[in-house]
């Protein structure tokens, strides 16, 4: 069942979603909120964008031409309609395909900023879902991690920047797989659901043939306070108020 969603505590964008399916989480706004977008830049691409949540943020951030991949016909006929509601066709471009191999339509070395919410879960680990759509948004069904990184590379120009959400149990293989890539970490930030709890999520950020080095630890994310409200942090970073 479709229905629309303010994407923002705000009413600035407005999201097709389908609750029965699969909805965009706070995981995409804080990538979106959280990865740099320089001022050179001018085309972003979003690999497994979903139903466009971060794109459509993104667009509040700067003027840069944005690509979004979604291989899922459901979820990209969402996007679809999300960015004509919201009358981004001049700036939104969505291409349905799987990202492995994307380079090949968008161009190799072309790119400033790539950013991914992949699926956290390799195929057999946790519960995989038996709704093949569901399985496909949280399991590396489609693609690995390795993949994304991989084609994230591709895409980007030198000194590009390439931004991700992930499990902090799955650190060192992401810091592996961009050595591999020639991707530097530069930024990298803790996410905890509140205080007191275990780290759940964490953001990361490289750059493309960077130095090694400079790793800039940021101050941890907590979501939720003790009384399971939003943080005032986070209420910012849902409503887009950010310090440019």
């Amino acid at each position: 069942m479709e229905i629309i969603n303010e994407l923002l505590g705000r009413p600035l964008i407005k999201i097709y979603q389908d609750p029965e399916i699969f909805n965009f989480s706070l995981d995409s706004i804080l990538l979106a909120n959280f990865v740099t977008i320089p001022k050179r830049t001018k085309l972003i691409v979003d690999l497994g964008t979903g139903n466009c949540p971060i794109p459509l943020y993104l667009t509040l951030r700067t003027k840069a031409k944005i690509i979004g991949v979604e291989i899922q016909n459901y979820s990209f006929n969402l996007a679809q309609k999300s960015v004509k509601i919201n009358n981004k066709e001049d700036q939104i471009k969505l291409i349905n395909a799987d990202l492995k191999g994307i380079n090949q339509q968008i161009g190799l070395g072309v790119v400033d900023v790539v950013v991914c919410n992949p699926p956290f879960y390799k195929v057999g680990s946790y519960n995989m879902n038996p709704d093949e759509r569901k399985m496909i948004a949280r399991h590396e069904v489609k693609a690995t991690l390795e993949d994304v990184i991989k084609e994230a590379s591709l895409l980007l120009n030198s000194r590009g920047v390439f931004a991700l959400i992930h499990r902090p149990d799955r650190l060192n293989e992401i810091i592996i797989l961009l050595n591999k890539y020639n991707l530097e970490p530069k930024r990298m930030r803790f996410i905890y659901p509140k205080f007191g709890a275990s780290c759940n999520h964490l953001l990361i950020e490289a750059v493309k043939n960077a130095n090694p080095g400079s790793l800039k630890i940021l101050d941890p994310l907590y979501v939720y306070d003790n009384d399971n409200n939003w943080t005032l942090e986070t209420l910012k970073i849902y409503n887009c108020e950010m310090e440019e």
